[in-house]
C-alpha cells in the first residue's frame, strides 16, 4: 500500500528494475532530529537532502540535489566552489514540487524519476559507499525505504541522472566513488 499514485509508479519502477527494498510506515518526519528519534534500530545509513538553487547573476539558475550522510555538516560555500556552481540557497518549495514532484521534509534522491527534463543535478556524499544500504523517503515523508547503494546509483542512472560524488572532507569531487 502506497502514501500516493506517484508513490505507486516509483515502486514499478524499482520492481521493473529488480531493485530490492523494504519500506516502513511513520508518523511525518520533518527534520533528522524528528528521524533520530522515531527510527529506532533501523540498518543503513541514515541521509539528508537538500534541494539547492545556484544563481550567477540576475537570470542563471541551476537546480542541485545535494543527498549526504545526515551527521554532516553542509558547507554550501564550499560545495558550490567544488562544483562551480554559483552561489546556493535552498529552492522554493513550488520549485521543488514541480521539478521532483515532493513537499518540503520529503526530498529523496528517488524523486528524480518526476525530472523527466534532467533539470537537477545530483550529487551523492562519498561516504555514502561505505554503507551497503541507505535509507530515503519514498516521495513522502510518512514512510523510510531502505534499498542497496549500488541500487540508488544504479536508479539514479536509469533516470537520466548520473550522479557525481563530493567528498565534504577535502572539498573534492569526482564522476565516481
Amino acid at each position: 500500500m502506497s502514501d500516493s499514485p506517484g508513490q505507486d509508479a516509483l515502486f514499478r519502477l524499482l520492481d521493473d528494475l529488480g531493485i530490492r527494498r523494504h519500506t516502513s510506515r511513520h508518523p511525518p518526519l520533518f527534520t533528522v532530529e524528528d528521524s533520530r528519534r522515531l527510527r529506532g534500530e533501523l540498518p543503513g545509513a541514515h541521509i539528508k537532502n537538500l534541494f539547492l538553487v545556484a544563481r550567477r547573476g540576475k537570470r542563471e539558475r541551476s537546480y542541485w540535489l545535494y543527498t549526504c550522510l545526515e551527521e554532516r555538516r553542509v558547507d554550501l560555500r564550499g560545495l558550490a566552489r567544488a562544483l562551480d556552481a554559483g552561489r546556493f540557497s535552498f529552492a522554493d518549495a513550488d520549485v521543488l514540487m514541480r521539478l521532483l514532484g515532493v513537499l518540503p521534509g520529503a526530498v529523496t534522491p528517488l524523486a528524480v524519476f518526476a525530472d523527466a527534463g534532467c533539470e537537477v543535478r545530483v550529487v551523492l556524499d562519498a561516504a555514502l559507499v561505505r554503507s551497503e544500504e541507505v535509507n530515503a523517503h519514498p516521495l513522502v515523508n510518512t514512510a523510510t525505504t531502505r534499498l542497496a547503494v549500488g541500487d540508488l546509483v544504479r536508479f539514479l542512472e536509469h533516470c537520466g541522472h548520473s550522479p557525481l560524488w563530493f567528498d565534504p572532507d577535502t572539498n573534492s569531487l569526482s564522476p565516481s566513488p
